[in-house]
């Protein structure tokens, strides 16, 4: 039954992008339908935004973001050498992002701030789906969508710690996928409740379907993993009011912080190191291109997360009992 269930989400994903393709070459694409309700002004927007959202009332993210713009963030992807030819493109990017525009994925605030957070967004992507080296063709930064899976596992990324919540499957390996890859059988699991595709029996759907990888990669961006916290969503585009201990730990809304949600110790609070450089360098690299400009990124302390604390520090080890 789960076979099924997660075919059919598959296929139908499949049948949405042929629409979005449809949807593309229809003059009412941008059309948009507003009323006000409770004094708030909200609005559907052509394909893209098909239920009222005050978000829907700004433009799509096809509208500011067009295709060849995505093939010069990921110009290097489809080359020979490259992991996934054929495997990623500016459709799936944008069947993907349907599901959150609504909830304002790309449709915060004016033009700028949408481009500044899909450049922010696929600059994740790119750092984290890069086969570039210093001496590649094209730069380091031209490589972004080069995988879509961790090619040499070295584990299956089974923690039975949440065997009665998300209980391995046999067989099943829950190795890195994705454009933000995803580890470990409790992240596919929680990530499958969400977009209701059965990834805990399935973690593979991810590897086979572009459309799928990227609304994995948005869900991310855009869910709070702790309540008390917010998205990596909400840190970059400012609806994030810092507490006072979070001012005190030098965390701000903007890129820094975005960071710091999505891999707190491996890449924050250390200094400048080279693992958060290249996720920075890609999003400069990315304003840069879409005719943002990199002066867009904002200072240093907003940039980086450098020298923040962690918004979730690891959990120190409980020393052994010794027994007598």
């Amino acid at each position: 039954m789960g076979m099924k269930r997660g075919v059919l989400v598959v296929l139908g994903l499949v049948m949405v992008a042929n629409l979005a393709m449809v949807a593309n070459g229809d003059d009412n694409n941008d059309k948009i339908v507003s009323k006000t309700v409770k004094g708030k002004k909200v609005c559907t927007h052509g394909w893209e935004c098909t239920y009222y959202s005050s978000y829907c009332c700004n433009q799509t993210i096809s509208e500011i973001f067009e295709s060849y713009q995505f093939e010069d963030l990921f110009s290097k992807r489809n080359s020979p050498v490259a992991k996934a030819v054929g495997f990623w493109d500016y459709k799936s990017f944008i069947t993907a992002s349907v599901m959150f525009q609504p909830l304002g994925f790309g449709t915060t605030g004016g033009k700028l701030m949408q481009m500044k957070e899909i450049a922010a967004f696929l600059g994740h992507v790119g750092a984290k789906t890069s086969c570039g080296y210093g001496v590649a063709t094209g730069g380091p930064l031209a490589w972004g969508l080069c995988y879509n899976r961790e090619l040499s596992p070295m584990q299956s990324y089974c923690d039975n710690y949440y065997k009665l919540t998300y209980p391995c499957t046999p067989g099943a390996e829950y190795y890195g996928r994705g454009a933000l890859p995803i580890y470990w059988n409790y992240n596919y699991g929680a990530t499958g409740e969400a977009l209701k595709v059965n990834l805990l029996d399935h973690p593979e759907y991810i590897e086979q379907n572009a459309t799928l990888a990227f609304q994995a990669a948005i869900w991310r961006w855009m869910t709070r993993i702790k309540k008390s916290q917010p998205s990596a969503h909400e840190a970059f585009v400012g609806t994030w009011k810092p507490t006072k201990n979070d001012t005190l730990a030098k965390r701000y809304p903007g890129f820094g912080a975005t960071m710091n949600l999505l891999y707190g110790d491996s890449v924050c609070g250390k200094g400048d190191v080279d693992e958060m450089n290249v996720i920075i360098s890609h999003y400069q690299y990315y304003l840069d291109l879409i005719g943002i400009g990199r002066e867009q990124a904002g200072p240093h302390e907003v940039l980086t997360c450098a020298e923040q604390g962690l918004f979730n520090p690891p959990t120190p080890a409980v020393p052994a009992q010794s027994s007598s």
